[in-house]
């Protein structure tokens, strides 16, 4: 899809729908930076980033994009880029230290700041309650794994409605749940590094009953702005017809996206194949009472899309930029390439054809209880240089947003593969070149460069693309 000429920022526009969101998505661990500013409490993030060999070559989380001191520029970046949501993430540690017991008056006025400022500059909040970063001492006692840290994330999720509940437009309880469980709890290369593969499980039902009980935290205390949750979904695909890869793709798919969407729209947990049973039977334990509370009614759902899954058997090699782990070579399956496709700075596929397929999956699978649908993040890194001078010409990251929106514009529309989703909006990742968890400061998915040296801020072409078209749909 060529994107460089007005005229396509045109077409593109005239497709959205009145009252579409154009937005875009950050997380308070990857930009705040600014640990002990503040009464900050470290988080389980803080604690993997000092283990040697954790992050790629040894970057820090300590400074990231010194958000904390810089958000009225970064506001303003994003009011003269036009969007319509800012979608960000509050730091527990940041507001509530030790996870439990008293709050941070600091972290607190931080956000009131922050989002007053956004409400100044006609920009609409949409704040995560969780994006990765558990307080520490709540880690210590085994974090996900622990039920209780889903009862100090409500207390924690009541406080931040109280507070910020008369002005936040959107509340979404947890970001990717499953990128918390698979990476953190199972596979070991996100914090807080355990390898626990499949006994990871109870971290996923601990983190949906947060969710739940969060859900009816910010009910209770009357907020006005709508609630939801966002996850990360890919469609599954076996790498051949043999029986071996499509029953291990049906197994990835259950671990990938149905253990955390069937519970949350439907109320129970799927059922897996006969041979994986053993694999899930903690979450056959779930009581009732645990999935009523999960089961909350919501306004909206958040989906983060990047690619589609291949799923073949046996263990095989893995295409991440941060390495592979013991657990990953245990595992009975491993992921395969899509050679027909074109990669980003990560190897993932680039695929935005697959986005109207997993919306239309996504219906085909939930029906009527999948509420409207915000695409909560969506973009891509790709290698860029450390030190610029003027602004990059990333057009393979406007190719790839523009595709991935017209798809998902094309998919919903009169005629469209998926055209009873209702989808409200959609937000690119990222605004900033942040810290990617364990790939460091190696990936690089912001509309606006980053020099990680002298923290400038320089806005890339992308940024004046989706600027162009912001205003362009307003035209």
């Amino acid at each position: 899809m060529t994107v460089q000429g007005s005229v396509a920022v045109q077409v593109l526009a005239a497709r959205l729908s009145p009252g579409f969101t154009l937005g875009v998505a950050s997380a308070a661990f990857q930009i705040e930076g600014s640990l002990s500013a503040g009464g900050r409490g470290p988080s389980g993030w803080d604690a993997f980033a000092e283990k040697p060999g954790s992050i790629l070559d040894g970057h820090s989380p300590a400074v990231a994009c010194d958000h904390y001191n810089r958000a009225p520029e970064d506001v303003e970046l994003m009011r003269a880029l036009g969007i319509d949501s800012y979608r960000f993430s509050i730091s527990w540690p940041r507001i509530q230290p030790d996870g439990t017991g008293p709050f941070n008056a600091a972290g607190l006025d931080f956000y009131d700041r922050l989002i007053d400022q956004l409400l100044e500059a006609g920009i609409s909040p949409m704040a995560t309650l969780y994006h990765w970063d558990t307080p520490l001492p709540l880690e210590h006692r085994g974090g996900w794994m622990n039920r209780s840290t889903a009862e100090r994330f409500a207390e924690y999720s009541a406080a931040a409605g109280r507070r910020f509940g008369d002005r936040v437009a959107q509340w979404v309880t947890l970001n990717e749940p499953v990128s918390v469980t698979l990476n953190g709890y199972a596979l070991g290369v996100h914090a807080p590094g355990h390898d626990l593969l499949f006994k990871a499980l109870p971290s996923v039902h601990h983190q949906l009953l947060g969710h739940g009980l969060a859900v009816q935290a910010l009910r209770a205390a009357g907020v006005k702005g709508g609630i939801g949750v966002a996850n990360l979904h890919s469609p599954v695909r076996p790498a051949s017809r043999k029986i071996s890869d499509r029953l291990l793709a049906k197994v990835f798919d259950l671990m990938m996206n149905r253990v955390y969407a069937d519970p949350i729209l439907l109320g129970h947990y799927p059922k897996p194949p006969l041979i994986a049973r053993p694999w899930f039977r903690s979450l056959g334990k779930a009581s009732d009472s645990d999935l009523r509370n999960i089961h909350q009614p919501l306004d909206f759902y958040g989906l983060n899309y990047y690619c589609p899954v291949k799923v073949a058997t046996g263990p095989g090699p893995d295409h991440s930029p941060v390495g592979t782990t013991e657990a990953m070579a245990r595992l009975p399956f491993h992921t395969a390439d899509f050679p027909e496709y074109g990669t980003t700075g990560f190897g993932w596929p680039v695929a935005p054809e697959h986005l109207g397929i997993l919306l239309r999956e996504l219906k085909d699978r939930y029906g009527a209880a999948l509420p409207p649908l915000y695409i909560t993040e969506s973009g891509a890194s790709f290698p860029e240089p450390d030190h610029v001078s003027g602004p990059i010409a990333d057009t393979n990251r406007i190719d790839y947003l523009a595709s991935h929106l017209g798809h998902a514009l094309a998919a919903t529309s009169p005629g469209g593969i998926a055209e009873d989703v209702e989808l409200l909006g959609y937000y690119v990742w990222t605004l900033l070149d942040n810290f990617e968890w364990a790939a460091g400061f190696s990936q690089r998915f912001g509309l606006v460069h980053v020099d990680f040296d002298t923290l400038e801020r320089t806005p890339k072409d992308s940024y004046y693309w989706y600027q162009a078209l912001a205003r362009a749909r307003r035209a």
